[in-house]
């Protein structure tokens, strides 16, 4: 039976909604800089911080991000490249074989945050029809999917690399709508990017829900204005 607090449908993002993919990234590639200190032949937190700051100069740039995003491998060695540049350590393969042993480990490394799954049975209980938007490779995004064994929760899943289009493109929002049979007034889209799963669903008549994990609430130059704002998608079914 639907619940009146609910709309009809809720579109949902992936990573850092659903699974906690930045902080499992953040652990991993600390792990990392431990494994290669020797050979890298600087201390595993100077490290670990010049691999953070060239992970937020590579995806902070809008392009990098849409064409690293759709081959994280070379994005992963790109960083790591630019990382060792800044060590003014020398490389010999060295970027590909961290990326390598980063890209095995990362999957495995993710787990969903706490309440997710159980808030995605409660609601698809309730009778609200569920879509996943998800950017991204096709490949990798469906080995999020399988392994956390998303697909019976969601009547519709849209994945970058196999759609052909990701967020922002109102193309991903008018077929998620489409495939749930619901018009926008009667969607949420929630999601933890406040451009691609707020402002641009919006546009489009759909209410944004903000995801902050991190806690940090809305930066202070934020032109977007959620409808609401939580720290986990558990909220919901609160």
């Amino acid at each position: 039976m639907m619940n009146d607090n609910y709309p009809r449908a809720i579109l949902f993002d992936l990573d850092d909604t659903i699974l906690d993919t930045t902080l499992s990234a953040d652990r991993l590639w600390t792990q990392a800089s431990k494994q290669f200190a020797d050979e890298i032949g600087r201390s595993p937190d100077e490290i670990d911080r010049q691999m953070r700051q060239a992970r937020e100069w590579f995806w902070s740039d809008p392009q990098r991000n849409q064409v690293g995003r759709l081959d994280l491998f070379k994005a992963r060695a790109g960083c790591v490249e630019h990382a060792l540049e800044q060590m003014d350590a020398g490389d010999n393969g060295l970027a590909t074989r961290i990326a390598t042993w980063f890209t095995d480990r990362r999957i495995p490394a993710m787990k969903p945050f706490d309440g997710a799954l159980e808030a995605l049975a409660k609601l698809k209980d309730a009778g609200v029809r569920l879509g996943l938007i998800s950017n991204g490779k096709g490949e990798t995004q469906r080995e999020k999917v399988v392994r956390f064994g998303l697909e019976p929760y969601f009547d519709c899943i849209i994945l970058e690399g196999e759609f052909g289009a990701g967020k922002p493109d109102r193309r991903v929002f008018d077929h998620a709508l489409e495939e749930l049979g619901v018009t926008p007034g009667q969607a949420w889209m929630v999601g933890d990017n406040l451009q691609w799963e707020v402002a641009a669903p919006q546009k489009l008549g759909i209410q944004g829900v903000w995801v902050d994990w991190r806690g940090a609430g809305l930066p202070e130059d934020a032109l977007v204005v959620p409808d609401r704002v939580i720290q986990s998608i558990a909220e919901l079914i609160e």
